[in-house]
């Protein structure tokens, strides 16, 4: 069952408090895609496309849509001032070389060590793996956001990814309509719970085993 709109601004807006002034960004699609509404004022953050854009704005105003602008995920998007174009190879260079600072991106499982599994479920037919592979392992900091659990009620937070690896060891933070876990050496740390969820509840719905920040936020936008 997919998240409200509600909700996946709510995870958006948290995702988008790990943004510093001055980054370089590289956003997947769905979730990921609605950060740039919920930057701050002042803040500039340059937002990075693997099909060749930097400097990526905020979603369009429905009805002011550029056919001819669009994110790699084929989703339309808006221009900040200074943005820039190039081709998808050198789009790829400026990832593979490791210039991006944070990457945020959509998962189907992610183990208790940040393993990532997020490009294709067995048996169903996708066009590829995208970008997501070299983000993965490329970027200085990989974020998940996306549902706690899947369609059939189980955790997509696992022990152990059973879907296809897109990386090993490469999720920092997974954020969730429930919670914020950190992926430390010790394993899961939750940082933050959003109101109306328990810790309680969060550890019932988690397949992992985690600890408790000493900072524990609730969050309640």
């Amino acid at each position: 069952m997919g998240l409200g709109a509600e909700i996946r601004n709510k995870i958006a807006k948290r995702a988008a408090e790990e943004i510093e002034h001055g980054m370089l960004v590289n956003l997947g699609i769905g979730i990921p895609s609605l950060v740039p509404n919920h930057l701050p004022s002042g803040k500039t953050v340059m937002f990075h496309a693997e099909n060749g854009i930097t400097g990526m704005g905020p979603s369009p105003v429905k009805g002011q849509e550029d056919s001819n602008l669009c994110n790699a995920g084929g989703y339309p998007v808006t221009l900040q001032e200074g943005a820039s174009y190039c081709d998808s190879a050198t789009a790829f260079g400026m990832i593979r070389s490791g210039k991006i600072d944070i990457t945020i991106l959509g998962a189907l499982q992610v183990s208790g060590s940040g393993d990532l599994a997020n490009w294709i479920v067995p048996g169903k037919r996708v066009p590829g793996m995208g970008g997501a592979m070299d983000l993965a392992a490329k970027a200085k900091k990989v974020i998940v956001v996306m549902n706690h659990c899947d369609k059939n009620g189980s955790s997509k937070i696992v022990e152990v990814c059973t879907l296809p690896l897109t990386a090993k060891s490469c999720v920092q933070m997974v954020i969730t309509e429930m919670a914020v876990f950190e992926v430390t050496p010790e394993g899961l740390l939750l940082s933050d719970i959003f109101s109306h969820y328990s810790v309680d509840e969060i550890r019932v719905r988690t397949e992992v085993q985690f600890g408790i920040s000493e900072s524990l936020r609730t969050l309640t936008y």
